[in-house]
């Protein structure tokens, strides 16, 4: 049976640039890092307690979604608290914490203009 999601790609112009963003600003770490096709890199990134990782990698015929909001939500005990570390790390949010009846929820970018909803779990 299915047990959970393994990793989730991010589509990434520069896998250089996003590592460095990923690692140095949003503190995932590396799990592989390796050659894949000649032209791009299965770069596997580990959320620090988290099961679930990330990919940069763009599959051919999907670089049109660089840079668009990606549909998957990072989440976070502390909204507020780690949008203001993250702020401080130069990480731009589009969107404010915002606090709903539901939880509270903010937009962050990457170097690469993907947009990513930070929120309570």
């Amino acid at each position: 049976m299915i047990r959970g999601l393994k990793f989730i790609s991010i589509p990434v112009k520069n896998q250089d640039a996003a590592l460095k963003f990923y690692t140095e600003k949003l503190g995932f770490k590396v799990a592989t890092d390796q050659p894949f096709d000649g032209e791009q890199r299965w770069i596997e990134l580990l959320i620090p307690g988290a099961e679930t990782g990330v990919t940069l990698f763009t599959p051919k015929g999907h670089e049109s979604r660089i840079g668009d909001f990606q549909s998957m939500s990072f989440w976070s005990d502390d909204v507020v608290a780690t949008a203001k570390q993250l702020k401080a790390r130069g990480v731009e949010f589009e969107q404010d914490p915002k606090v709903e009846h539901w939880g509270t929820s903010a937009i962050f970018k990457d170097v690469d203009n993907n947009k990513f909803v930070l929120s309570s779990k």
